[in-house]
């Protein structure tokens, strides 16, 4: 774990709580502090981590609070808070909500923590991306969303299953939006080192365009079917999370599908998206320039429409 490593999470709600968790398991920051305008919940949520702080990966002090003071000197600050996706609402639904909370939000925070690299968690974390660099005039590679790094796990969970083999084999991602426009990079896809449509189990290929599109929409769906069964996804997105915290932390360099703004890559400006970036020290080093055929090109240029329809709608 790196040394004097502190990581803020703004937001005490289910996706906060469980992300400070699994930076806390995981030994993934050295400091971990909880801020919630809900004062008694973030303490009481910090009391409950640190009360088990002896049995984590590596040792690491918890506080809490309603005070945005408990953010101050953050290397790391993970923005989830906002209003939460109920049944039935897209991502994109949140957004107005979303959008004044963080107007409010980024100057005090910026105060406290000048030098921390930004992650947004918070839906729709696309729109949202833009809306905080522009309050907050960061350069993008130190403000940017969590983006399809969770969506991209759920893609190869469900490879890995119809294939009979471990997700660390299985090289695929989605990209675009976080959000139902999203779709997955099947011409770049293998399982070791098999393209993904010509893996075979008993001599014949698994991977049918049938089969990759009922994938594809099974990732698209998989937060509304957890929704609907729960009332919000949390623990998957609190580990994807304090992974991309560890890569920050560590300057480990990972390629993960974050979202940043971009800045003209495959003719598209203004708009954030997610792309295979790599992610280090001081926040994204760069946006991959990945292999795409002509209809995923396509794809990625309805997400960025989609995504400017929205800000748009909201003066972003």
């Amino acid at each position: 774990m790196p040394g004097g490593s502190k990581l803020a999470v703004v937001g005490a709600g289910s996706v906060g709580t469980s992300l400070a968790y699994a930076a806390l398991i995981r030994g993934s920051a050295s400091s971990i502090a909880l801020f919630d305008v809900n004062a008694p919940k973030a303490e009481a949520e910090a009391l409950d981590l640190a009360h088990g702080s002896q049995f984590a990966a590596a040792s690491a002090t918890v506080a809490g609070g309603g005070d945005i003071a408990v953010t101050e000197g953050a290397d790391v600050v993970v923005i989830t808070a906002g209003a939460k996706q109920d049944p039935g609402q897209s991502r994109l639904d949140l957004a107005g909500t979303n959008v004044r909370i963080l107007e409010q939000l980024m100057p005090p925070l910026l105060e406290r923590a000048p030098d921390a690299v930004y992650v947004l968690v918070t839906n729709p974390c696309d729109v949202l991306t833009v809306a905080a660099q522009r309050i907050s005039g960061l350069p993008p590679e130190r403000i940017f969303s969590s983006g399809t790094v969770l969506d991209t796990s759920r893609l190869r969970w469900l490879l890995a299953r119809q294939a009979g083999v471990s997700v660390s084999s299985v090289h695929a991602s989605m990209v675009g939006e976080h959000g139902d426009t999203e779709f997955p990079l099947w011409s770049g896809a293998t399982i070791g080192p098999v393209p993904i449509r010509d893996w075979t189990a008993g001599g014949e290929r698994i991977f049918t365009p049938d089969n990759l599109a009922a994938t594809a929409r099974d990732v698209v769906q998989a937060a509304y079917k957890v929704i609907a069964g729960k009332g919000a996804t949390n623990y998957a997105i609190g580990l994807s999370g304090a992974r991309i915290v560890e890569a920050l932390l560590r300057d480990d360099n990972a390629v993960l599908p974050v979202s940043t703004v971009l800045s003209g890559q495959y003719g598209i400006s203004g708009v954030a998206l997610s792309l295979p970036s790599v992610v280090g020290r001081g926040g994204v080093h760069r946006v991959l320039d990945t292999p795409m055929d002509s209809g995923e090109l396509a794809a990625l240029q309805l997400s960025a429409d989609t995504l400017r329809n929205t800000m748009d709608r909201l003066g972003i």
